[in-house]
């Protein structure tokens, strides 16, 4: 009989030292970045400025949920429906929206003030609210979720 596969089934030492190595500089990296000892090298919001990237349309809107599921978009400034988003579709608009909701409540802030969505010169969407300060940059989820929200901005303010 052949003892050609006879060999040890662990890794080697050196190699889980090497494995954590690695795992603790990525962590320790991350948790720099976290706490701003180290910059964000891709904040939009800085490389648009540092661009001069000015807003190319704007809306401000307000969110309210439906009895039957469904999320309303209204236009702040004309009370105008912008758009309806289903029950059961939308995910990402609802995920986007929700975030920012959610957030609004725990600081103790109520849904009449709107949201901004804004077009840049550059063509990136994002979602602020000027309530928190918080940002949702949409353009980085794809075509599909981009569109969702590009369909709010038809008849938007240049």
């Amino acid at each position: 009989m052949s003892h050609a596969h006879d060999h040890d089934p662990t890794v080697p030492r050196e190699a889980l030292i090497a494995i954590a190595a690695v795992l603790l500089a990525v962590m320790g990296l991350a948790g720099a970045v976290r706490l701003g000892i180290v910059p964000q090298s891709a904040n939009p919001e800085l490389s648009r400025a540092a661009a001069n990237v000015a807003p190319a349309q704007q809306r401000n809107l307000r969110f309210a949920d439906r009895e039957d599921g469904a999320v309303l978009v209204t236009d702040a400034d004309t009370g105008e429906t912008v758009k309806v988003i289903g029950f059961g579709e939308g995910g990402f608009a609802r995920a986007t929206m929700r975030r920012m909701a959610k957030r609004r409540m725990h600081e103790g802030i109520g849904p009449l003030p709107p949201f901004t969505l804004t077009r840049w010169q550059n063509g990136a969407l994002s979602l602020s609210d000027p309530q928190t300060g918080e940002t949702a940059e949409i353009h980085g989820f794809g075509a599909d979720h981009s569109a969702t929200f590009a369909e709010m901005l038809e008849g938007a303010r240049s």
